[in-house]
């Protein structure tokens, strides 16, 4: 379209919606290089940082998640910063006037999109996950489209508002041509050992970071065949190296953020990680073997149904958090070592990439936008 269009895009509390959230922007922005977009996010959280590095501007609410038990007193203060949230997004969406509302799930998201629909804003959600959000659930009514990326999600939603996109990933870790062997050495690796790489997401995993801690001698059993990148997370990260002050083994990578995933991924034979539905997304496209260990500490326990989405179609292996410590790693070296098994992950979990979901997102952004412009 030749105007001008605005756009709002709201959400985020973690990367599986902060990565999403800025590739749609990234590919609007890449079919109508004029189009103005604003995210609306959450005080405190991590999109107030990482929007502004991706070159975008976002204003804060003031907005946060409800306590367990819902029945706490202190979700009085909650529902009154929501009602405070809810009156200055409506001022922000005046000023700015779009054309289109994308939410993406997080906290802000619900306020955003509601006060957008209110206005006759047309929405647009996207749903990442398998076993749809709290948020997007209840903003379902109101959207216009409903972006997801697993079949059989007309048990939550619409059928008719239903778009099959698949998840869109950070654009970085599909155009780095990086070789293995140079990704290997970026990181401080031995060029031609096989590599494990061991992520629990963007804020780490208490979980899979005991899984290694209590086997140290098991990874360095193994410092002549294998070796290991393993990212903390920030919180766990100065305690992580206390513990292993004097005895970390050599084939042992120890950092609490990698900030280049794409050579991180390169470098890997396997991924040990959180079944995130991003990574997942991410894993599928690239074609990485993996390890899923699933958080047991997310809304209807989302994590499991993401990765049996993928055990049931051969294309990903599985721990449950609560046997993490046990099997984890002994499982990691055993697939690592078996060819035949790896070789059998990466197929079949290329069979379940989709391909350009930022740009279908956009396009269907775009048309809302449009539709408003008429």
């Amino acid at each position: 379209m030749d105007k001008e269009i605005r756009i709002v895009i709201s959400g985020g509390g973690t990367g599986g919606h902060i990565f999403p959230a800025v590739s749609i922007a990234n590919a609007i922005k890449e079919i109508c290089p004029q189009a103005k977009i604003l995210f609306v996010g959450a005080l405190g959280r991590m999109e107030m940082e990482r929007v502004p590095q991706a070159g975008y501007e976002i204003v804060g609410l003031p907005v946060r998640g409800l306590i367990r038990p819902l029945w706490s007193p202190k979700n009085i203060s909650v529902l009154l910063d929501f009602m405070k949230s809810k009156r200055m997004v409506k001022k922000v969406l005046k000023e700015f006037r779009p054309m289109a509302a994308v939410g993406v799930g997080g906290y802000a998201s619900a306020a955003t999109l509601k006060a957008a629909h209110n206005m006759g804003v047309p929405c647009l959600i996207q749903e990442q996950n398998s076993y749809a959000g709290v948020t997007n659930k209840m903003l379902a009514a109101g959207a216009d489209k409903i972006c997801v990326a697993y079949s059989g999600m007309e048990r939550f939603f619409p059928a008719d508002k239903i778009i099959m996109t698949g998840n869109p990933v950070r654009q970085a870790l599909l155009q780095s041509n990086i070789s293995k062997e140079d990704a290997r050495r970026s990181l401080g690796l031995d060029a031609d050992k096989k590599t494990i790489v061991i992520v629990g997401g963007s804020l780490g995993a208490r979980t899979v970071n005991e899984s290694i801690l209590q086997h140290i001698d098991m990874v360095q059993s193994v410092q002549d065949k294998v070796q290991f990148v393993w990212q903390t997370g920030k919180f766990y990260h100065e305690s992580i190296k206390q513990q292993l002050a004097g005895k970390q083994p050599k084939n042992l990578v120890v950092c609490d953020f990698i900030n280049d995933m794409a050579a991180a991924y390169k470098a890997a034979d396997l991924v040990v990680s959180r079944a995130g539905a991003s990574s997942i997304s991410e894993f599928c496209l690239i074609g990485k073997p993996v390890i899923l260990v699933p958080s047991p500490n997310v809304a209807e326990d989302h994590q499991t149904k993401n990765a049996m989405a993928l055990v049931e179609k051969q294309a990903a292996l599985f721990v449950k958090d609560a046997e993490a410590a046990d099997k984890l790693l002994p499982l990691a070296l055993e697939t690592i070592n078996d060819e035949a098994l790896l070789k059998s992950l990466n197929e079949n979990i290329l069979k379940l990439a989709l391909p350009d979901s930022a740009r279908i997102i956009a396009e269907e952004v775009i048309k809302l936008c449009e539709k408003r412009g008429k």
